[in-house]
Formats: structure tokens, sequence, C-alpha cells
């Protein structure tokens, strides 16, 4: 599973791309959006501050039930500010 960081996510990770491979690990079990932003909130706690977290998969944004796979292509879209 490839996650694209944008802005602050890219801050706090450190990397404008993540790799999670959740075929071959076998204590990593990541089916849902939902369980995807608990495991990065639980390895990168910064993430938890910010005051939303959009999720799209696969270019299509996604609620915290939507299902993922290995294959897919994730973006973590955090708040955006300006004026």
């Amino acid at each position: 599973m490839t996650i694209l960081l944008f802005g602050i996510t890219k801050d706090i990770i450190g990397s404008a791309t993540l790799e999670l491979n959740t075929t071959n690990e076998k204590e990593l079990q990541i089916r849902t959006v939902g369980e995807l932003k608990n495991y990065l909130g639980e390895h990168y706690p910064k993430l938890n501050t910010l005051s939303s977290l959009a999720v799209a998969v696969n270019s299509t944004f996604a609620d915290n039930e939507s299902l993922v796979n290995d294959k897919d292509e994730i973006a973590l879209i955090p708040p955006v500010s300006g004026g």
C-alpha cells in the first residue's frame, strides 16, 4: 500500500511517501481507512493533533469504513489553511 503525504503530514512522517506491506506482515491487519488512521496515529502520534485528516483511496475520497488493500494508493490530505 502506497501512502502519499502532503503538507504537514509529509513533515510529520518525514517523507513524501510511505510504503506499508500489509500482505507480508501478519501482525499488520489493515482493512479499512479507520484502521489505517489508527495505525498511523499510533506510529506517528503528531498526526492525532491535526484538526482533520481527509483520506483518498485510489483518487477517491473515502470515509473510515471504506475498504483498503495492499495494492491501493492512499493519499493523506491535511487541513488546508490560508487566506
